[in-house]
């Protein structure tokens, strides 16, 4: 495909040659865990990247490759590899570039099992981690050591919605040689592209927007050519973390409608916000399309659209817990990114694994609600915030 292709096109079209699957338009599902060679040569040749070719499906499957294509398209990349999930994804891009040793730097206030980690890495694998306030670009370059290996992102980070400079960061890391990597899980390809901003990997928990259904587990890492080399002949290879290529399938579904559903999941959460902001009962609205968000002129900037997550701040944790369970069209669960609207009260669910000093430190308060706005009707989804609200 042309790379000046609308990214409505894009999401209907990328990853597809229909050549490759005998006209398909559909991709198919190769339910297959080992392909043959014509002879001894080509299956020494494909079995060490030679040539191109499948030997194995834990390490690579043509219904998966295509959802790497398609995620190439999307972000602009040069490559992308798929998992089984998003952690794996994470993991797996973490640790084929940063070993013991290694200096990692991280934001404070970020998705709670990436935190947990980092930690985990520096406590049993001698990864050494710092931790800095992500609104202000230069805290990352003031964390800068000379082992330094990897910044990792996350903007709009989970659940406060932060914004971080992309451009700046990674201008910053590459004169010093650093790979970057950014969490793009919230904003997904529809809204922003880290890797056009200079980032080196842009990396989706595929369960989330681009699956779209909450019907799946799967993560992608989309990058330069070198950086998916390395995860792909490392961590990719000995952790085992690959996407089934039935999953893969339901992937490259789901992106078919990303474009259309964004725009929708967009226009909800701006609109909630705006609701939000002006209710008696709520404290503060994190989201970045609302001027009054911190770093919001960056986030038009390096964003299309400030995507379908909001968060807000309900003054304590019994309020929060009031609230979420007066919900009725809104579900209470952990995840995010379906058609559905989701919440959760961040405190006492995703973020209960960090001690009530580590959510004060990276600004997540007892009372924070992060809702996933879905795609119903917006006046139904604000119908629910408010009886919700003044019923608690």
């Amino acid at each position: 495909m042309k790379r000046s292709d609308s990214v409505f096109t894009r999401c209907v079209h990328s990853g597809i040659e229909k050549s490759e699957h005998h006209g398909s338009v559909s991709v198919p599902v190769y339910n297959s865990s080992l392909f043959v060679f014509e002879d001894a040569d080509e299956g020494a040749a494909i079995h060490n990247y030679e040539k191109p070719g499948y030997f194995y499906s834990r390490l690579g499957n043509p219904t998966q490759r295509a959802l790497e294509k398609s995620v190439t398209e999307l972000e602009y990349t040069d490559d992308a590899i798929a998992f089984a999930s998003g952690m794996a994804a994470i993991s797996s891009a973490v640790m084929a570039h940063v070993g013991s040793g290694g200096h990692l730097i991280a934001l404070t206030s970020m998705y709670s099992t990436s935190n947990s980690l980092f930690n985990y890495l520096a406590d049993n694998f001698g990864v050494e981690v710092t931790f800095v306030n992500a609104e202000d670009s230069a805290n990352y370059e003031a964390a800068i050591k000379e082992n330094t290996k990897l910044i990792w992102l996350e903007s709009p980070s989970n659940p406060r919605l932060n914004i971080t400079d992309l451009k700046a960061v990674a201008s910053i890391a590459r004169q010093r040689n650093i790979i970057t990597a950014a969490d793009n899980t919230f904003a997904t390809p529809f809204n922003q592209n880290p890797c056009v901003l200079g980032v080196d990997m842009s990396i989706h928990s595929a369960t989330k927007y681009l699956g779209g259904h909450s019907d799946l587990s799967a993560g992608v890492v989309a990058g330069t050519n070198e950086s998916i080399d390395r995860i792909r002949h490392s961590t990719n290879k000995y952790l085992g973390g690959n996407i089934s290529p039935q999953v893969a399938w339901l992937v490259i579904r789901g992106i078919k409608t990303l474009a259309l559903r964004m725009e929708r999941h967009n226009s909800n959460a701006y609109a909630a916000a705006n609701m939000l902001k002006s209710h008696p009962k709520v404290k503060e609205v994190f989201y970045p399309g609302l001027e009054t968000h911190t770093n919001h002129n960056i986030a038009a900037e390096q964003m299309r659209g400030f995507g379908g997550m909001v968060s807000f701040d309900l003054g304590g944790f019994d309020q929060a817990r009031n609230f979420v369970n007066r919900l009725e069209l809104i579900s209470l669960a952990t995840s995010l990114g379906g058609v559905e609207s989701i919440a959760q009260h961040s405190a006492a669910m995703t973020h209960a694994t960090l001690s009530e000093k580590e959510r004060a430190k990276a600004g997540i308060s007892e009372g924070l609600i992060r809702l996933s706005v879905g795609i119903e009707a917006g006046e139904d989804i604000q119908k629910d915030l408010i009886s919700a609200l003044e019923n608690s």
